[in-house]
């Protein structure tokens, strides 16, 4: 049972401070962390990316998207056709100027978090990591499966 506690703390613990930090970084610009999602693969799909396809990305729900699109908007940072059914979300110019701040301090923040890992040590611990949603999200699935 301690492994379970330390390792959900753990998750916990570093879920939390990521979003204290996307938090501190962006709200200086009146947005949230939801916004910093949608800006980081905004930026990184320039031919623009639907909502469906953000709530795919980012594994927000599909409100939280579709209400921080409409922040965005509102806010001069993306452009799209609200009426439209799956209108291509883009970044406007001010939008990239804030998708870049969110692509620097993301930086700074991951460097920040394995300053003292080496290669090897980085790359064991991100594929160790991905192996370990694999599995948890298979056993979930089973789960869902034998209780249907």
């Amino acid at each position: 049972m301690e492994r379970f506690v330390d390792f959900t703390m753990a998750i916990l613990q570093l879920n939390k401070s990521v979003q204290k930090i996307k938090a501190y970084e962006i709200e200086k610009f009146g947005l949230k962390p939801v916004h910093v999602m949608c800006g980081y693969y905004l930026y990184n799909h320039p031919q623009g990316l639907t909502a469906k396809e953000l709530v795919e990305l980012s594994l927000e729900d599909k409100a939280a998207i579709s209400r921080a699109l409409k922040t965005m908007q509102e806010s001069g940072y993306v452009s799209y056709d609200a009426n439209g059914r799956n209108a291509k979300v883009v970044l406007t110019d001010e939008g990239k100027k804030l998708a870049e701040h969110i692509n620097e301090r993301a930086m700074a923040a991951v460097v920040a978090g394995s300053v003292d890992f080496t290669d090897e040590e980085r790359v064991f611990f991100y594929k160790s990591l991905a192996t370990i949603v694999e599995k948890l999200r298979n056993y979930y699935k089973d789960l869902v499966k034998d209780n249907d």
